[in-house]
């Protein structure tokens, strides 16, 4: 996987963690869950068709063939910041992808005509900064996004039991799987399973001992491993890591 950087507003990577471009030549993309929404954009049928969607976070992988998209972004959201930034909960959109003009009206309509306007991806990061922007000063954010928020980086952290992580929090774990839920569209703990798979898929990047990976991911067993493996992504660790990734660019 390469990675690029670049010049993105402030107030954009507070909100945003990845943007992925797409483009003729690239032929798959692997959709993994990874307990995040992303705005999708996409232009098909050499520009004669396309959309923005909002996709919420999956829970089973899906492998996506590419034919006929002449163009598109995926632009990730940080987790908790669904209801700020599209105005509704992530858990109406959980395992769903919705036109993003059924949401947000002509305003969505207008992103789209927008985003096709862009010449490069700089020029598509700042339109999408700007629109967030806006919505972020017309909207009131829940409490209940900010303790999903910091819930999220402690689990992301390593501490993998709700109720510690309420404790910290000074909730009730009841409390905090409602709210969670509601912005970041999965409970806490399949979030976490979410983050150990992540953190395995990460480390086969640079290696195939699967025993150690399992280990130091947080399983308790290459079996285990495998076993989340096949139940998130419907395929093997070997199999997964022959896939050819795209190029995704990362913000701190």
């Amino acid at each position: 996987m390469t990675t690029t950087t670049t010049d993105a507003t402030p107030s954009f990577s507070r909100f945003i963690e990845a943007v992925r471009a797409l483009g003729p030549t690239d032929t798959q993309y692997d959709w993994l869950p990874d307990g995040r929404t992303t705005l999708v954009f996409r232009v098909l049928d050499r520009g004669r068709l396309g959309d923005v969607c909002i996709a919420g976070p999956q829970t089973r992988a899906h492998f996506k063939n590419l034919s006929g998209v002449t163009r598109a972004a995926a632009i990730r959201f940080k987790p908790g910041w669904t209801v700020p930034l599209v105005g509704i909960p992530a858990s109406e959109v959980t395992d769903r992808i919705v036109p993003l003009d059924d949401i947000w009206g002509r305003a969505g309509t207008e992103l789209y005509a927008e985003l096709l306007a862009t010449r490069d991806l700089p020029q598509l990061i700042q339109c999408v900064s700007r629109a967030f922007t806006r919505r972020l000063s017309q909207t009131v954010e829940p409490s209940s996004a900010r303790i999903a928020r910091r819930a999220a980086r402690l689990i992301e952290d390593g501490e993998g039991r709700v109720e510690r992580v309420a404790q910290q929090l000074g909730v009730t774990a009841r409390h905090l799987r409602r709210a969670f839920t509601e912005n970041i569209g999965v409970a806490p703990k399949e979030f976490a399973r979410t983050v150990r798979l992540q953190r395995a898929i990460r480390m086969s990047a640079n290696s195939n001992d699967w025993s150690r990976i399992a280990t130091d991911a947080g399983y308790y067993d290459q079996a285990h491993l495998i076993g989340d493996y096949r139940e998130f992504l419907g395929v093997t660790p070997t199999a997964l890591s022959k896939r050819e990734r795209g190029a995704t660019l990362e913000f701190a």
